[in-house]
Protein backbone atom coordinates (compact mmCIF):
# COMPACT_ATOMS: atom_id res chain seq x y z
CA UNK A 1 0.00 0.00 0.00
CA UNK A 2 1.17 3.56 -0.63
CA UNK A 3 2.29 5.57 2.39
CA UNK A 4 2.14 9.24 3.35
CA UNK A 5 3.53 11.37 6.18
CA UNK A 6 0.75 12.63 8.44
CA UNK A 7 0.82 15.26 11.17
CA UNK A 8 -1.67 13.71 13.59
CA UNK A 9 -1.58 16.61 16.05
CA UNK A 10 0.91 18.96 17.72
CA UNK A 11 4.11 17.04 18.32
CA UNK A 12 2.83 13.94 16.52
CA UNK A 13 3.93 12.86 13.05
CA UNK A 14 3.77 9.40 11.51
CA UNK A 15 3.89 7.42 8.29
CA UNK A 16 0.48 5.94 7.43
CA UNK A 17 -0.96 3.83 4.62
CA UNK A 18 -3.36 5.30 2.07
CA UNK A 19 -5.35 3.96 -0.86
CA UNK A 20 -3.53 4.01 -4.21
CA UNK A 21 -4.50 6.82 -6.56
CA UNK A 22 -5.77 5.81 -10.01
CA UNK A 23 -3.86 6.96 -13.06
CA UNK A 24 -5.81 9.71 -14.83
CA UNK A 25 -5.88 11.12 -18.34
CA UNK A 26 -2.77 13.23 -18.94
CA UNK A 27 -1.17 11.93 -15.77
CA UNK A 28 1.90 10.01 -14.70
CA UNK A 29 2.65 7.93 -11.64
CA UNK A 30 5.87 8.68 -9.79
CA UNK A 31 7.46 6.39 -7.21
CA UNK A 32 9.15 8.63 -4.66
CA UNK A 33 12.82 8.13 -3.92
CA UNK A 34 13.57 11.12 -1.70
CA UNK A 35 11.60 13.90 -0.02
CA UNK A 36 13.36 16.83 1.64
CA UNK A 37 12.03 18.31 4.87
CA UNK A 38 11.73 22.10 4.90
CA UNK A 39 12.20 22.53 8.62
CA UNK A 40 10.95 26.10 9.03
CA UNK A 41 7.64 25.59 7.28
CA UNK A 42 6.97 22.04 8.40
CA UNK A 43 7.72 22.68 12.05
CA UNK A 44 4.73 25.04 12.03
CA UNK A 45 2.55 22.01 11.32
CA UNK A 46 4.42 19.85 13.82
CA UNK A 47 4.10 22.51 16.54
CA UNK A 48 0.59 23.63 15.65
CA UNK A 49 1.59 27.27 15.09
CA UNK A 50 0.75 27.55 11.41
CA UNK A 51 -1.98 30.20 10.92
CA UNK A 52 -4.01 27.82 8.75
CA UNK A 53 -4.31 25.59 11.83
CA UNK A 54 -5.46 28.40 14.13
CA UNK A 55 -7.66 30.67 11.99
CA UNK A 56 -9.63 30.94 8.76
CA UNK A 57 -7.97 32.06 5.52
CA UNK A 58 -10.39 34.11 3.42
CA UNK A 59 -9.05 33.65 -0.15
CA UNK A 60 -11.27 36.33 -1.65
CA UNK A 61 -10.05 39.04 0.74
CA UNK A 62 -6.62 37.40 1.27
CA UNK A 63 -6.79 37.79 5.02
CA UNK A 64 -6.83 35.52 8.07
CA UNK A 65 -9.95 35.95 10.19
CA UNK A 66 -11.20 34.35 13.42
CA UNK A 67 -13.17 31.18 12.92
CA UNK A 68 -12.77 27.50 12.23
CA UNK A 69 -9.22 26.66 11.14
CA UNK A 70 -8.81 26.31 7.38
CA UNK A 71 -6.74 23.17 7.99
CA UNK A 72 -7.38 20.64 10.74
CA UNK A 73 -5.45 17.66 12.03
CA UNK A 74 -4.65 15.13 10.76
CA UNK A 75 -2.71 17.04 8.10
CA UNK A 76 -1.41 15.15 5.08
CA UNK A 77 0.44 16.11 1.94
CA UNK A 78 3.06 18.49 3.37
CA UNK A 79 6.43 18.52 1.69
CA UNK A 80 7.54 20.28 -1.48
CA UNK A 81 10.98 18.86 -2.31
CA UNK A 82 10.51 15.47 -3.92
CA UNK A 83 12.45 13.26 -6.35
CA UNK A 84 11.23 10.03 -7.87
CA UNK A 85 11.02 7.75 -10.89
CA UNK A 86 8.21 7.79 -13.41
CA UNK A 87 6.75 4.27 -13.29
CA UNK A 88 3.51 4.68 -15.26
CA UNK A 89 2.37 7.06 -17.99
CA UNK A 90 -1.18 7.57 -19.26
CA UNK A 91 -1.93 7.20 -22.96
CA UNK A 92 -1.22 10.29 -25.03
CA UNK A 93 1.34 11.80 -22.63
CA UNK A 94 4.41 13.34 -24.29
CA UNK A 95 7.62 14.66 -22.80
CA UNK A 96 7.85 12.22 -19.89
CA UNK A 97 8.53 8.49 -20.20
CA UNK A 98 8.72 5.54 -17.84
CA UNK A 99 12.15 5.50 -16.22
CA UNK A 100 12.65 9.27 -16.12
CA UNK A 101 13.87 10.57 -12.77
CA UNK A 102 12.05 13.78 -11.96
CA UNK A 103 11.88 16.41 -9.24
CA UNK A 104 8.79 18.30 -8.17
CA UNK A 105 6.22 18.92 -5.49
CA UNK A 106 3.96 16.10 -4.39
CA UNK A 107 4.49 15.84 -0.63
CA UNK A 108 6.03 13.24 1.65
CA UNK A 109 4.38 10.20 0.08
CA UNK A 110 5.64 6.96 -1.43
CA UNK A 111 3.99 7.57 -4.79
CA UNK A 112 1.85 10.17 -6.51
CA UNK A 113 -0.21 10.66 -9.64
CA UNK A 114 0.60 14.04 -11.21
CA UNK A 115 -0.29 15.91 -14.38
CA UNK A 116 2.52 15.36 -16.85
CA UNK A 117 2.60 19.13 -17.32
CA UNK A 118 3.73 19.54 -13.69
CA UNK A 119 6.97 17.75 -14.58
CA UNK A 120 7.83 19.78 -17.67
CA UNK A 121 11.52 20.70 -17.50
CA UNK A 122 11.98 18.69 -14.31
CA UNK A 123 13.70 15.57 -15.61
CA UNK A 124 17.12 15.07 -14.02
CA UNK A 125 19.97 14.38 -16.47
CA UNK A 126 21.59 10.92 -16.58
CA UNK A 127 24.43 10.60 -14.10
CA UNK A 128 23.21 13.37 -11.79
CA UNK A 129 23.15 12.80 -8.05
CA UNK A 130 19.39 12.39 -7.83
CA UNK A 131 19.16 13.66 -4.26
CA UNK A 132 20.05 17.12 -5.58
CA UNK A 133 16.53 17.37 -7.01
CA UNK A 134 15.23 17.86 -3.47
CA UNK A 135 16.80 21.34 -3.47
CA UNK A 136 14.74 22.76 -6.33
CA UNK A 137 12.08 24.41 -4.17
CA UNK A 138 14.25 25.54 -1.25
CA UNK A 139 16.78 26.86 -3.76
CA UNK A 140 14.02 28.81 -5.50
CA UNK A 141 12.97 30.30 -2.15
CA UNK A 142 16.56 31.39 -1.51
CA UNK A 143 16.93 32.90 -4.98
CA UNK A 144 13.62 34.72 -4.62
CA UNK A 145 14.92 36.31 -1.40
CA UNK A 146 18.17 37.36 -3.08
CA UNK A 147 16.19 38.98 -5.88
CA UNK A 148 13.91 40.69 -3.35
CA UNK A 149 16.96 42.17 -1.62
CA UNK A 150 18.16 43.56 -4.97
CA UNK A 151 21.69 42.25 -4.39
CA UNK A 152 24.11 43.91 -6.81
CA UNK A 153 27.72 43.53 -7.81
CA UNK A 154 30.01 45.23 -5.30
CA UNK A 155 27.34 45.74 -2.62
CA UNK A 156 27.15 44.24 0.85
CA UNK A 157 24.24 42.08 2.01
CA UNK A 158 23.69 40.76 5.53
CA UNK A 159 21.98 37.36 5.62
CA UNK A 160 20.44 36.38 8.94
CA UNK A 161 19.90 32.67 9.51
CA UNK A 162 22.30 30.13 8.02
CA UNK A 163 20.05 27.13 7.84
CA UNK A 164 19.61 25.39 4.51
CA UNK A 165 17.83 28.26 2.76
CA UNK A 166 20.09 30.87 4.36
CA UNK A 167 23.20 29.04 3.20
CA UNK A 168 21.81 28.72 -0.31
CA UNK A 169 21.04 32.45 -0.25
CA UNK A 170 24.60 33.14 0.90
CA UNK A 171 26.00 31.22 -2.05
CA UNK A 172 23.58 32.74 -4.55
CA UNK A 173 24.20 36.28 -3.32
CA UNK A 174 27.94 35.67 -3.64
CA UNK A 175 27.49 34.41 -7.20
CA UNK A 176 25.49 37.57 -7.92
CA UNK A 177 28.51 39.66 -6.92
CA UNK A 178 27.44 40.62 -3.43
CA UNK A 179 29.71 40.57 -0.41
CA UNK A 180 27.86 38.55 2.24
CA UNK A 181 27.91 39.03 5.98
CA UNK A 182 26.36 35.87 7.41
CA UNK A 183 24.79 35.87 10.88
CA UNK A 184 23.74 32.87 12.97
CA UNK A 185 23.96 31.56 16.51
CA UNK A 186 25.56 28.20 15.61
CA UNK A 187 29.31 28.07 14.96
CA UNK A 188 28.99 25.06 12.63
CA UNK A 189 26.56 26.95 10.41
CA UNK A 190 28.84 29.99 10.36
CA UNK A 191 31.70 27.73 9.26
CA UNK A 192 29.51 26.40 6.45
CA UNK A 193 28.61 29.99 5.50
CA UNK A 194 32.31 30.71 5.01
CA UNK A 195 32.55 27.62 2.82
CA UNK A 196 29.60 28.95 0.80
CA UNK A 197 31.33 32.27 0.18
CA UNK A 198 30.49 34.57 3.08
CA UNK A 199 33.09 37.33 3.38
CA UNK A 200 32.30 37.89 7.07
CA UNK A 201 30.55 35.73 9.65
CA UNK A 202 28.82 37.21 12.68
CA UNK A 203 27.89 35.37 15.86
CA UNK A 204 24.34 36.54 16.49
CA UNK A 205 24.83 35.91 20.23
CA UNK A 206 27.17 38.93 20.44
CA UNK A 207 25.76 41.11 23.26
CA UNK A 208 26.04 44.21 21.06
CA UNK A 209 23.57 42.67 18.63
CA UNK A 210 24.36 41.38 15.15
CA UNK A 211 23.04 44.59 13.57
CA UNK A 212 25.55 46.74 15.42
CA UNK A 213 28.39 44.34 14.61
CA UNK A 214 27.50 44.43 10.91
CA UNK A 215 27.34 48.23 10.91
CA UNK A 216 30.82 48.25 12.41
CA UNK A 217 32.22 45.69 9.96
CA UNK A 218 30.80 47.60 6.97
CA UNK A 219 31.74 51.07 8.24
CA UNK A 220 28.14 52.27 8.29
CA UNK A 221 25.81 49.43 7.40
CA UNK A 222 25.05 46.83 4.76
CA UNK A 223 23.33 47.91 1.55
CA UNK A 224 20.64 45.30 2.11
CA UNK A 225 19.72 42.41 4.37
CA UNK A 226 17.83 39.14 4.10
CA UNK A 227 16.20 37.58 7.15
CA UNK A 228 15.67 33.82 6.83
CA UNK A 229 15.57 32.49 10.38
CA UNK A 230 11.94 33.34 11.09
CA UNK A 231 12.92 35.09 14.33
CA UNK A 232 11.49 38.52 15.09
CA UNK A 233 14.66 39.30 17.04
CA UNK A 234 16.73 38.54 13.93
CA UNK A 235 14.41 40.67 11.81
CA UNK A 236 14.97 43.59 14.17
CA UNK A 237 18.75 43.10 13.91
CA UNK A 238 18.44 42.97 10.11
CA UNK A 239 16.71 46.36 10.22
CA UNK A 240 19.48 47.67 12.46
CA UNK A 241 22.16 46.36 10.10
CA UNK A 242 21.41 48.36 6.95
CA UNK A 243 22.28 51.88 5.82
CA UNK A 244 19.76 54.71 5.67
CA UNK A 245 17.26 53.89 2.92
CA UNK A 246 18.55 50.31 3.06
CA UNK A 247 16.41 47.36 2.03
CA UNK A 248 15.46 44.37 4.19
CA UNK A 249 13.83 41.29 2.66
CA UNK A 250 11.85 39.44 5.33
CA UNK A 251 11.85 35.90 3.96
CA UNK A 252 11.41 33.87 7.16
CA UNK A 253 8.09 32.33 8.23
CA UNK A 254 7.36 34.27 11.42
CA UNK A 255 5.10 32.70 14.04
CA UNK A 256 3.16 34.52 16.73
CA UNK A 257 3.88 38.12 17.67
CA UNK A 258 6.91 40.31 17.12
CA UNK A 259 7.94 41.39 20.59
CA UNK A 260 11.51 42.12 19.56
CA UNK A 261 10.77 44.04 16.36
CA UNK A 262 10.84 47.71 17.34
CA UNK A 263 9.62 49.96 14.56
CA UNK A 264 10.20 53.24 16.36
CA UNK A 265 13.95 52.85 16.41
CA UNK A 266 16.26 52.25 13.41
CA UNK A 267 13.37 51.33 11.11
CA UNK A 268 11.83 54.77 11.63
CA UNK A 269 14.95 56.91 11.88
CA UNK A 270 16.83 55.30 8.99
CA UNK A 271 13.69 55.04 6.82
CA UNK A 272 14.43 51.39 6.13
CA UNK A 273 12.48 49.67 3.36
CA UNK A 274 11.02 46.36 4.53
CA UNK A 275 9.61 43.93 1.95
CA UNK A 276 8.19 40.43 2.27
CA UNK A 277 9.64 37.62 0.17
CA UNK A 278 7.47 34.53 -0.27
CA UNK A 279 7.68 31.91 -2.98
CA UNK A 280 4.09 32.44 -4.16
CA UNK A 281 5.26 35.57 -6.00
CA UNK A 282 8.42 37.11 -7.39
CA UNK A 283 9.56 40.62 -6.38
CA UNK A 284 7.57 43.56 -7.70
CA UNK A 285 9.13 44.75 -10.93
CA UNK A 286 10.41 41.33 -11.97
CA UNK A 287 7.06 39.72 -12.76
CA UNK A 288 7.45 40.30 -16.48
CA UNK A 289 10.67 38.29 -16.60
CA UNK A 290 10.71 35.96 -13.63
CA UNK A 291 8.31 33.30 -12.39
CA UNK A 292 8.58 30.19 -10.24
CA UNK A 293 9.61 28.03 -13.19
CA UNK A 294 12.53 30.34 -13.96
CA UNK A 295 13.60 30.38 -10.31
CA UNK A 296 13.68 26.57 -10.32
CA UNK A 297 15.50 26.34 -13.65
CA UNK A 298 18.13 28.82 -12.48
CA UNK A 299 18.93 27.17 -9.16
CA UNK A 300 18.91 23.65 -10.60
CA UNK A 301 21.35 24.72 -13.34
CA UNK A 302 23.67 26.14 -10.68
CA UNK A 303 23.34 23.05 -8.48
CA UNK A 304 23.77 20.48 -11.25
CA UNK A 305 26.74 22.39 -12.69
CA UNK A 306 28.43 22.32 -9.28
CA UNK A 307 28.44 26.07 -8.72
CA UNK A 308 26.20 25.55 -5.69
CA UNK A 309 27.29 22.56 -3.62
CA UNK A 310 23.86 21.59 -2.31
CA UNK A 311 25.01 18.06 -1.47
CA UNK A 312 27.20 19.53 1.28
CA UNK A 313 24.02 20.56 3.11
CA UNK A 314 22.65 17.01 3.39
CA UNK A 315 23.30 15.78 6.93
CA UNK A 316 20.60 13.11 7.32
CA UNK A 317 19.04 10.66 4.88
CA UNK A 318 16.65 8.49 6.87
CA UNK A 319 13.96 5.94 6.13
CA UNK A 320 10.54 7.56 5.85
CA UNK A 321 9.33 5.35 8.70
CA UNK A 322 11.72 7.27 11.01
CA UNK A 323 10.03 10.62 10.32
CA UNK A 324 8.97 11.09 13.97
CA UNK A 325 12.57 10.88 15.17
CA UNK A 326 13.70 13.46 12.63
CA UNK A 327 11.02 15.96 13.66
CA UNK A 328 11.82 15.47 17.34
CA UNK A 329 15.42 16.42 16.59
CA UNK A 330 14.39 19.42 14.47
CA UNK A 331 11.97 20.59 17.14
CA UNK A 332 14.62 20.63 19.85
CA UNK A 333 17.07 22.46 17.57
CA UNK A 334 19.59 19.66 17.12
CA UNK A 335 22.67 21.52 15.78
CA UNK A 336 23.76 18.43 13.86
CA UNK A 337 20.94 18.72 11.30
CA UNK A 338 20.96 20.89 8.23
CA UNK A 339 19.03 19.18 5.43
CA UNK A 340 17.14 16.07 6.49
CA UNK A 341 15.79 13.91 3.68
CA UNK A 342 13.30 11.07 3.88
CA UNK A 343 14.15 7.99 1.83
CA UNK A 344 11.32 5.84 0.52
CA UNK A 345 11.53 2.14 -0.28
CA UNK A 346 11.68 2.66 -4.05
CA UNK A 347 14.97 4.58 -3.78
CA UNK A 348 18.00 2.75 -5.17
CA UNK A 349 21.18 2.39 -3.22
CA UNK A 350 23.05 5.70 -3.28
CA UNK A 351 26.81 5.95 -3.58
CA UNK A 352 28.41 7.84 -0.70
Amino acid sequence: MPQIVQFAGPGRVELVEIAPAPLVLGGVRVATWYSGISAGTELTAYRGTNPYLTSTWDPARRIFVPGEPSVAYPVRGWGYSEVGEVVEVADGVDGVVVGDVVHGIWGHRSDAVLPASALAGRVLPPGADTILGTFARVGAIALNAVLAADVRLGETVAIFGQGVIGLLATRLATLAGGSVLAADTQPARLAMAERFGAAVVVDARDPRGAGAVIRERTAGGADSAIELSGSDRALHEAVRSVVADGLVAAAGFYQGGAEHLRLGEEFHHNHVRLVASQIAGVPVGLGGRWDQARLVRTVMHLILSGRVDAAALVTDVVAAAEVATVFERLDRGDPGILQAILRFEAAPERAT
